[in-house]
């Protein structure tokens, strides 16, 4: 099961500041940018006593609260039968200093988590490689982003700097965020240091968006380059490292058809690419060109310069019911990337999934669809388990991808409250290994279950 209880999300203070969350792309594209709905609606007086909240936001001051809590079990394979209950509380703290101080066109964003997890699924049973759920963390208690945007030019152009992250801007796909396992992909969380700067940690960074046309829109961002350990290094996300190696990320964004009048059918296609500057071990040969488990090798890795990727997200919409916005009807949505295969743990990644939105009778706001992700173990480690097999005399698998399949309903059951059903499952967890509590076989993949209800306020 998994339960989620957000006040005013980060979708929502996007709407307002430019925050960095779900909404950004529809604050860019010139899209409605109206406050999604909150279960403020359904508490009458109680919902904004003393009218408090109406009050700080008319002087450009937006405080709002998220709580998740989740419940998820595997039904079959891994190393054993288990279930985790976890939750993320969050707060977000908004200011717009041109309604308050008048210095039009800046904002203030921060905001912070409360990570209570009491057993993490994903490594505890399946040591698998892609996310079960998008709110799995270390717990802690911990400091995400803070930073100042300037926007000018009727908001076509902003300058962010700042502690910040990425997977907010970069690398998203709008119509896959109803599912649990969609996240900062995979292929960027294992191969990039601490998992690059994505939930739940930042890092020092600047930010500089472009948008000519309402259709067209330009990303491009440099971070240092590690944001360090979630568990060990950087646990209260109050380390603002900035003498790593730089992570350089760009992306152009093409959208059609977002505008509440449109007809048509809608979509966003994106391209981009990320550099992080540095050097990298090769993950088969030594620095004398052996393989790294040869007898004779020295044990040292050569070292490779840099890290890079490309990657493409398209969204697009099959139908439109009309009189429906870009998110109602039938939608599709894909990633595809890669990286280099002699340094990187998964050089070839993709996911899409199909969603209806809108077409339970008498239920305009309830969504269900399936999606898949794939991640490809990169050549380089393929190969040196095929060393290990050569040298080890032992059962060494030769790991090769890992597939997650997964079904999902979000069913809004008030304004500001969804709840939210999920079935996954996961084939050749962690690509194909042994199983170390039956050697000989290789760990099962299974069926994982879970329950999330999502409160806005």
């Amino acid at each position: 099961m998994h339960w989620r209880f957000v006040l005013a999300g980060s979708a929502a203070l996007s709407s307002f500041i430019g925050g960095p969350a779900l909404a950004q792309d529809a604050s860019q594209s010139g899209a409605a940018t109206d406050k999604p709905p909150s279960i403020q609606s359904s508490l009458g007086p109680f919902g904004d006593p003393g009218g408090w909240r109406a009050a700080a936001e008319a002087r450009g001051l937006t405080i709002n609260l998220s709580y998740t809590n989740e419940m998820l079990g595997n039904l079959s394979g891994g190393l054993r039968r288990h279930g985790v209950y976890a939750g993320k509380l969050e707060a977000q703290l908004g200011i717009d200093l041109g309604t308050m101080a008048g210095w039009q066109g800046l904002a203030f964003f921060a905001n912070a988590f409360q990570i209570h997890d009491t057993g993490g699924l994903r490594d505890r049973t399946f040591g698998r490689l892609v996310t079960v759920s998008n709110i799995e963390a270390y717990p802690s208690t911990r400091l995400s982003e803070i930073w100042l945007e300037q926007k000018w030019a009727g908001d076509r152009f902003g300058l962010r700097i700042g502690q910040i992250t990425a997977d907010g801007e970069f690398f998203s796909a709008d119509y896959g965020r109803i599912f649990l396992s969609n996240d900062w992909p995979t292929i960027t969380g294992a191969n990039l240091p601490a998992g690059g700067p994505a939930y739940p940690i930042s890092t020092p960074g600047i930010r500089f968006r472009a948008q000519p046309t309402d259709s067209l829109t330009a990303l491009f961002a440099i971070f240092n380059g590690d944001p360090g350990d979630q568990k060990e290094v950087n646990r209260d996300g109050l380390r603002f490292p900035l003498r790593d190696p730089a992570l350089l990320m760009g992306e152009v964004q093409y959208r059609y058809g977002q505008d509440k009048e449109s007809t048509g059918l809608a979509g966003t296609w994106r391209l981009g690419g990320y550099h992080r500057l540095g050097r990298f071990d090769d993950l088969r040969y030594d620095r004398t060109g052996l393989a790294l488990l040869h007898p004779t090798s020295n044990g040292e890795p050569r070292r490779l310069r840099g890290m890079s990727g490309l990657y493409g997200v398209v969204d697009h919409q099959l139908w439109r019911p009309e009189g429906g916005s870009h998110e109602d009807g039938i939608l599709v949505y894909g990633r595809l990337s890669a990286s280099p295969s002699d340094r990187s743990h998964i050089d070839l990644w993709a996911d899409g999934g199909l969603v209806f939105s809108g077409l339970v009778p008498r239920r305009p706001h309830d969504q269900f669809g399936v999606s898949f992700i794939y991640s490809r173990i990169g050549r380089a480690l393929r190969s040196a388990d095929r060393d290990a097999q050569i040298h080890a005399g032992a059962f060494a698998p030769i790991r090769s991808y890992e597939a997650t399949f997964e079904a999902t309903y979000a069913a809004q059951i008030a304004p500001g409250w969804v709840v939210q059903p999920d079935i996954q499952y996961v084939y050749r967890p962690a690509g194909g290994v042994e199983n170390p509590y039956r050697p000989g076989t290789l760990l099962k993949g299974g069926f994982i279950v879970g329950l999330r209800s999502t409160l806005t306020y």
